[in-house]
């Protein structure tokens, strides 16, 4: 056998079959069946979505406090979600921890229920880390359930949502169609006083063809008549935001993300936005990990011509320095020839073993992943030499 080498693991999440710990786990274990006297790291990576949470959690071990909060989700139901503290007063707040997609079965993604959807257990997650004392505040974005344009979490950190007769509005984006003026005076003074960092890699605006009803609501359950009355809600929610601040938000690229809650994060906050990704491999330290590596694997569900759009895979290959790197994938989608002519990866690899379709491919994602690195292992010195640093 070659000398042992150092390998850095670092996969996104499989789609609905594996989230990113359980694949860096899955991953790590068919690597050590082959090689087990490698140094495996594992770092589980996210955009800033749904399971970014677990993931910075994994990967920063005893160094993070999980601090659980009871909040609500986006219709207003009592869940418990969790913040993280990752110590020098750095928290993080996963928005689809409390207002997630993930909490509303599929026949309560209706168009009712899409008008209704409110990001207000979001902000008492922000709240909650506030009153942690994080002085910087990381927000992921991503995986919401919303199209509030975050008036739901504004609210609750103290903004008045009014009518014309001065009553304040109910929860929801619809409910915006409606909004005369805001009051901003009860905001929570701690927000300008604190670094707030909303990590996303969505680029869409607040409203229109592009916007957050238009490209996002559809999957959350609304239907043609719903995303217009939302998108119109948002005109008038950006319209509003001007007025009130200066601000003007609607045509921000990344306005739209969340349902738009990056709107109103950016008109009442001093909140700035980065790429998920990138912000992500720096709290879990992936720059770091990779320096001595000799290989780094990545994975994700489908290697396609989105993947060079910003998804994590790529974030990774970007933090690898001079190791080469590995795409383990579920499968190959349209432009897959792009990416593995990109020289962003050294190999990109479908994990399947035998034809199936895909819902056995989802329901295997496990072991297929387990396998497909054990065979990447065996291979490692056939045909060529694995050195230090890579391939010779």
């Amino acid at each position: 056998m070659s000398r042992a080498l150092r390998v850095v693991i670092a996969p996104d999440s499989f789609g609905g079959a594996l989230d990113s710990v359980a694949a860096a786990n899955a991953m790590a274990r068919g690597w050590a069946s082959a090689r087990p006297d490698d140094a495996i790291t594992q770092i589980p990576m996210a955009d800033g979505g749904e399971g970014t949470l677990a993931a910075i959690a994994a990967a920063r071990g005893e160094e993070v406090t999980r601090h659980a909060v009871g909040t609500t989700d986006a219709l207003g139901r009592d869940v418990t979600a969790e913040w993280l503290s990752l110590g020098d007063g750095v928290g993080f707040v996963e928005m689809a921890a409390a207002s997630g997609l993930a909490h509303l079965t599929p026949s309560e993604r209706t168009p009712a229920n899409a008008r209704l959807a409110s990001t207000r257990g979001t902000g008492r997650l922000i709240r909650a880390a506030l009153d942690g004392g994080a002085t910087r505040l990381v927000v992921g974005l991503g995986g919401s359930a919303t199209t509030d344009g975050g008036a739901g979490l504004m609210v609750e950190l103290g903004l008045r949502l009014l009518d014309a007769r001065g009553d304040d509005l109910p929860d929801g984006g619809a409910a915006l169609t409606g909004l005369d003026h805001v009051e901003t005076d009860g905001i929570d003074s701690r927000l300008a006083g604190i670094e707030l960092v909303i990590a996303s890699d969505v680029t869409s605006p607040l409203t229109g063809p592009r916007g957050a009803a238009a490209t996002f609501a559809p999957q959350k359950g609304a239907d043609e008549a719903a995303v217009e009355e939302l998108d119109a809600a948002l005109v008038r929610w950006g319209a509003e935001i001007r007025r009130a601040t200066g601000r003007d938000v609607t045509d921000v690229p990344g306005a739209g993300a969340a349902g738009g809650t990056t709107a109103g994060l950016l008109g009442f906050t001093g909140a700035r936005v980065e790429p998920g990704v990138e912000v992500v491999a720096g709290l879990v330290g992936l720059a770091a990990a990779c320096v001595e590596a000799d290989l780094v694997i990545t994975g994700e569900g489908r290697a396609d011509e989105q993947t060079l759009a910003g998804k994590a895979a790529l974030g990774v290959a970007g933090q690898a320095g001079r190791a080469p790197v590995v795409l383990l994938c579920g499968a190959l989608g349209p432009g897959a020839e792009i990416v593995e002519s990109s020289g962003a990866f050294a190999v990109v690899q479908p994990i399947v073993d035998r034809p199936m379709d895909l819902d056995a491919a989802m329901a295997d994602t496990e072991r297929l992943l387990a396998n497909a690195s054990a065979r990447l292992a065996r291979s490692i010195g056939i045909g060529k030499r694995f050195g230090t640093r890579g391939w010779h």
